[in-house]
């Protein structure tokens, strides 16, 4: 079976389970297949956790998942050096943080002590403990939640680690139509008992790296600077997207362009991705604020603002 019609499938087998979400589960297998991670920003029970924990199963991946909480340490993410006295020296203990698919659930809820600790692990793919550093399985990914609603008692990621997730996304309520689907699908069993893997990992990894050789011509990315560069001089905008945001999104539209079957990437790609990949990595600034818009709205403006290239005939 061709990559392609493995990743519809994979797509198929994780929308039955989250039903009514298509475009957040393409979004996040885009961000899968780009090597990046990824941060979910929503209300309590509209599925983040279940959306990760099927992308695990689909694509066979080791999973680990720890609630966070204020009680949380760094060494119960990045592991531990125990003495051993019978061995007569430390001996590493793997934390959470060693499989191929980190669930950092409730991110926001642990002290900035332990969302740091993730740093390391999200941008290099090993963890250093005691001055030696230990190399992450492959692939791996990180899926966080967060709840912005109830926000008494928790920190607010940094923009340094913001910036390390690809995209961030919202799910969202289910429409009516579709909760009952969901209502009707849950009366025997749990559908995410059903799941099996479809895509392996040495598969995936090929597939990673075939969504790295995914052609950008030199308009496209002309197109990518021109709409990070316009974040930086917007009015409303006080932090505008950095060059590691522009690698995301150039990443961000290969994946596109191979997740469509493509081997080259069109102005759409782009375009399609902007807002995932921009939106957690911008701050409005006073006059933003002041005049009630979001974030979305104004990159909405920026996308909206920015001459898109027009495809050459191939």
């Amino acid at each position: 079976m061709e990559y392609y019609e493995k990743l519809q499938k994979a797509i198929d087998a994780v929308e039955h389970v989250i039903i009514g979400k298509d475009e957040c589960v393409e979004k996040i297998m885009e961000a899968i297949l780009a090597g990046g991670h990824v941060l979910v920003e929503d209300i309590p029970g509209v599925g983040k956790t279940s959306l990760a924990l099927a992308f695990a199963k689909v694509l066979d991946l080791e999973q680990n998942r720890v609630q966070f909480t204020p009680d949380v340490l760094p060494a119960d993410i990045t592991g531990f050096s125990l003495y051993r006295k019978e061995l007569g020296s430390f001996e590493y203990q793997e934390g959470a943080v060693m499989c191929n698919l980190f669930l950092a659930d409730e991110i926001n809820r642990t002290s900035p002590k332990t969302q740091s600790a993730l740093l390391e692990a999200m941008e290099e793919r090993n963890v250093t403990v005691d001055g030696i550093t230990h190399v992450l399985p492959e692939p791996f990914h990180v899926i966080a939640t967060e709840n912005p609603i109830g926000s008494a008692g928790t920190q607010m990621l940094p923009e340094s680690q913001l910036d390390r997730f690809m995209i961030s996304l919202q799910i969202g309520y289910p429409e009516k139509q579709d909760e009952l689907k969901i209502l009707m699908s849950r009366d025997r069993m749990n559908p995410m008992d059903a799941l099996q893997p479809v895509i392996f990992r040495d598969e995936l990894k090929e597939m990673q790296r075939l969504t790295e050789e995914v052609r950008i011509h030199q308009v496209i990315y002309e197109y990518i600077i021109n709409l990070v560069d316009a974040t930086r001089k917007n009015e409303m905008i006080e932090l505008g997207v950095s060059p590691r945001g522009a690698l995301a999104l150039a990443k961000m539209a290969k994946a596109s362009a191979f997740l469509s079957g493509r081997s080259y990437v069109i102005p759409n790609d782009v375009s399609d991705v902007f807002l995932n990949v921009a939106e957690h990595r911008i701050r409005l600034s006073s006059k933003g604020r002041l005049n009630h818009l979001t974030a979305e709205k104004v990159l909405g403006e920026v996308l909206d603002t920015v001459k898109k290239p027009v495809p050459q005939r191939r």
